[in-house]
């Protein structure tokens, strides 16, 4: 469960990997169920993300990295579970807290790369073929700027 910071108000509760649900359950045992578990100020996380990217700069030399905010890390993570894991775009934005499909699909979907395009088309018996994808690429989602449809 968290709180963005952008839009107070709204609660969302999203899907945790197993380790951290259970670090989260230790650490909440015998306490206020209204008490944070992880107690930091906004401002800090921003900071956070900010040096991250800064040493992310340092070490690559990749001016891009320069740009990360923890909106960033949002889009990711809905990327992520796009691509990666083949959730459904509803179930992300609901998790996200999305509420308009037309931004969500021009600012959140990206690209989709060539593995994830072969993927799908694998779910469909009828369509014969294959699609050319890139053997070392491990990324499936691909970041974008630019609104793209993606049919």
């Amino acid at each position: 469960m968290w709180n963005d910071y952008a839009k107070r108000g709204q609660y969302r509760e999203t899907p945790i990997p197993n380790e951290l649900a259970s670090s989260v359950r230790t650490l909440s045992y015998e306490r206020d169920p209204d008490e944070p578990i992880v107690d930091v100020e906004p401002n800090s996380i921003y900071r956070w993300v900010k040096r991250a990217g800064e040493r992310r700069y340092a070490a690559t030399g990749d001016e891009g990295w320069t740009l990360l905010d923890v909106h960033d890390l949002r889009r990711t993570w809905g990327g992520h579970l796009l691509w990666n894991c083949g959730a459904l775009p509803a179930v992300v934005m609901s998790w996200g807290g999305w509420e308009d499909w037309e931004t969500f699909r021009s600012h959140y979907l990206g690209m989709m790369s060539p593995a994830a395009a072969e993927r799908e088309r694998e779910k469909i018996s009828f369509v014969p073929g294959t699609v050319e994808s890139d053997p070392g690429a491990d990324q499936v989602f691909e970041p974008t700027v630019q609104s793209r449809p993606l049919y």
